[in-house]
């Protein structure tokens, strides 16, 4: 967008006024859209008005109806819920409860309303949207406004963010609240695998989900269920046999527990319910098991919201007011939405549609269709699960042999890889080796071959099983040549951080030299730094943000009953700030330092002004969070120093470094089925290219295409040649040249209130897409 078109998006938003209101079932998260959309409204100069108990307070009007100030909506980013509450309204379902709502919102001036809430709400929204003018009509006949009243608020803009747990709104790749609620019931999960472990228990859980099973279907390709049922696809008559074959091989084979997940609507083929207590009664029955039923309810909607729901919401709001600021009488009430790594408009009534045409094609018993319907996300994760659930040990040998190994700093979700490419890989009959400590374990024979039973449990583990070390191949080269030829290894699979992708760059470098290395290559990222070039996620960055998010709310909190304090919180990621920016963004920072955004003395200046401004203010709390690497002179004790002398009589100041605790604790959701799917799509990868290049009884790869990192790239996975990434690369900061993330860093400044200019910002794109493509909008 040109300058000069924002310039007049910021004159146009002077007088202008903006309502929000949240409707429906709350989801994690909602507080954080509220936040957005209030700070940004008020950012750019429009009036924010924010409506108590969704279309109820909307109709009821008086105290319901508050005019925000930037202190509204302070330290609500981590609270779960709503604050602003929630309220299904039958009022506002007749044209009577709408005119009120209509009266309401034209005695504060308010043209311009963002609802946040399911297709429901959002439904509700697109109709009071096309009545608007009849009601304003109605009004003046009724002579409860005049004629000039209803000329000056003759056209109502609507911008829809979609809230819902259940992740069933298709046309984006993620609702508001759905990446929580995983989070409450793998934790769920976590906990009783081991109670059900100890008494060899069957476990049969419920989750939410009456028409859509997203959060059983990730759950369970996240945790490694034994079964699992969901409204969009039910089991095959004769379910009931094949179910407890299964469970009865697993516990054959030494297991000592079994994990059924099941979403509160499944159905069968013929369309009756499939009940959580009529499965336990039934592997009881037939198998003896003991068996116990667990229905997680509501806990799924409570709770803190992750980082992920943080960010995503903070967005979006953000993304909602430019929409609305931006929306003409012709424009289409839109709904804003994530694809990849950007917001995008979407009509909102076809996206509407599309959602009620899954539950349509499941009513028809069209069960494929209703999967495809869901979009590409929701089919790759059913895929997948298929996939993973009904592999077995192949009964034959390939010509192949496959070494796995960590290299680089331990991440959460290092462990889910190797799992789901030692089965896949065992599955296509090849023979497996698990290489210990990294390259240096390479090079000194430490190889073992694996078997299917040997990764079981991996999943949930944070951490490195295998042991990781940091050391490259160029120091053993020679070792590393003589234990590939004496194993017969022909193809690595290289998990792990900068050290991976820089160590395969050796080996392919190396190959003139070498021939031996002329072997099948493939990188998995895995680090908390997010760093390596080739992907725009990296294993185990999702899990660090939300440790070190964690870490800041308790922080946060142990301020509230000291007044006037600052924190300064050191976190890791080297050079690159991804770690910094993205948590400062979920914690509501005041200032994130990082080294891609030079830190000057005039930058400091600002922040302790910033900080004493806020200090006369009931937030009488701040958190600056500094990258480890920022700076070589402004160095967290500098700061501390600093700060504590500009703040002397003002406030006072202390540090915390978080160190590797954000490196600990058990993979979140994003990461177990992140690094899952990357465990599979790496080894089919590297199985195909293991057939291409053998010749002649032996593989021989030498081609640039051969060694590659795998990675998610905007809206897909993508295999990027090493040999490319060079070009790409910083080595001496070990980070990309380019890095997506960068303008998060806009947003984190203007929530915080800094003054920045508005040409910085890039508006969300606005797509008219059909019905087919909105059914496939979402992404990995």
């Amino acid at each position: 967008m040109a300058e000069s078109d924002l310039e007049k998006l910021r004159m146009s938003a002077a007088g202008r006024a903006i309502a929000v209101l949240t409707s429906g079932g709350d989801a994690q998260g909602m507080n954080a859209a509220v936040r957005a959309v209030t700070r940004m409204g008020i950012y750019v100069g429009a009036k924010v008005f924010l409506i108590y108990e969704g279309y109820e307070g909307l109709v009821e009007g008086g105290e319901n109806i508050k005019q925000a100030n930037w202190l509204s909506v302070s330290n609500i980013i981590q609270l779960g819920g709503t604050i602003i509450g929630s309220a299904r309204s039958k009022a506002f379902t007749t044209r009577e409860g709408r005119l009120a709502a209509a009266f309401n919102l034209v005695q504060h001036g308010i043209t311009n309303l963002c609802v946040i809430g399911g297709d429901g709400s959002l439904t509700g929204a697109n109709i009071f949207r096309k009545e608007w003018g009849g009601l304003l009509e109605d009004l003046v006949q009724q002579e409860r406004i005049s004629k000039d009243v209803a000329e000056k608020y003759s056209h109502l803009n609507i911008v829809g963010l979609v809230g819902s747990i259940d992740n069933d709104f298709c046309g984006t790749d993620m609702t508001i609240g759905t990446d929580s609620a995983l989070h409450r019931i793998m934790e769920v999960i976590d906990a009783i695998a081991t109670t059900a472990q100890s008494h060899q228990r069957t476990f049969v859980l419920e989750v939410m989900g009456r028409h859509c099973g997203y959060l059983a279907l990730v759950s369970a390709l996240a945790s490694g269920a034994d079964w699992l049922f969901i409204p969009e696809n039910p089991p095959e008559d004769g379910w009931e046999d094949f179910m407890c074959e299964r469970l009865g091989e697993t516990r054959s084979k030494g297991s000592r527990l079994n994990i059924i997940i099941i979403a509160e609507g499944a159905i069968d083929r013929n369309g009756k319910p499939i009940s959580s207590g009529y499965v336990k009664d039934l592997v009881v029955r037939r198998l003896g098991f003991d068996t116990r039923v667990t229905v997680l309810g509501h806990v799924q909607r409570g709770g803190t919201p992750s980082a992920f729901d943080r960010v995503l919401s903070s967005k979006m709001g953000m993304e909602a007011v430019l929409a609305l600021l931006e929306a003409t009488p012709d424009t289409p009430a839109c709904v804003v939405s994530l694809s990849g790594n950007q917001s995008v408009r979407l009509p909102l009534m076809e996206c509407v549609q599309v959602t009620k045409d899954v539950q349509k094609a499941m009513d028809e018993k069209r069960f494929d269709e209703a999967i495809q319907l869901r979009g590409r996300s929701f089919e790759n994760n059913w895929n997948m699960y298929k996939l993973l659930a009904h592999q077995k040990p192949a009964t034959f040998k390939s010509n192949f042999s496959l070494a796995i190994l960590h290299v680089g700093a331990p991440a959460a979700g290092m462990n889910a890889a190797v799992r789901s490419a030692v089965r896949i890989g065992i599955s296509h009959g090849h023979q497996v080796y698990l290489v210990n400590d990294g390259f240096e374990g390479l090079s000194k024979g430490q190889i073992n071959e694996v078997g299917w039973r040997d990764v079981a449990g991996w999943i949930g583990r944070g951490g490195s099983m295998l042991g990781t070390k940091r050391t490259l191949p160029k120091t053993c080269m020679a070792q590393i040549v003589e234990n590939i030829r004496i194993y017969n290894i022909q193809a690595l699979l290289v998990i792990g951080g900068f050290e991976a992708y820089e160590g395969v760059l050796q080996l392919v470098e190396a190959r003139g030299l070498y021939e031996e290395l002329c072997i099948v290559m493939c990188v998995i990222p895995a680090t908390i730094s997010n760093n390596v070039p080739g992907t725009d996620f990296s294993i185990g960055s999702d899990t660090a943000v939300n440790a070190a998010m964690e870490s800041c709310d308790r922080i946060k909190q142990s301020a509230s009953g000291t007044k006037r304090r600052v924190f300064i919180v050191e976190t890791m990621g080297g050079f690159c700030g991804y770690l910094a920016t993205v948590t400062g963004i979920a914690v509501g920072a005041d200032a994130a330092y990082i080294y891609e955004d030079q830190l000057t003395i005039h930058d400091l200046k600002a922040n302790v002004e910033h900080l004493t401004d806020k200090m006369k203010t009931d937030i009488q709390r701040g958190l600056v969070l500094r990258n480890e690497k920022c700076h070589d002179y402004y160095t967290t004790e500098f700061l501390h120093q600093l700060y504590s002398a500009e703040g002397k009589g003002i406030f006072d100041c202390r540090t915390n470094v978080l160190g590797h605790l954000q490196q600990g604790g058990a993979p979140t959701p994003f990461d177990r089925n992140y690094s899952t799917k990357l465990g599979v799509k790496a080894v089919l990868w590297i199985s195909d290219q293991l057939r291409d290049s053998y010749r002649k009884g032996r593989v021989f790869a030498n081609s640039q295409d051969s060694a590659c990192v795998i990675g998610l790239m905007k809206k897909g996975v993508a295999f990027t040649p090493v040999a490319e990434l060079k070009q790409i690369t910083d080595f001496e900061h070990r980070m990309p040249k380019e890095q997506w993330w960068l303008k998060l860093c806009l947003m984190l400044k203007m929530l915080a209130n800094y003054q920045i200019s508005l040409t910085e910002i890039v508006p969300g794109k606005i797509e008219h897409v059909t019905r087919r493509t909105l059914s496939i909008e979402k992404g990995f």
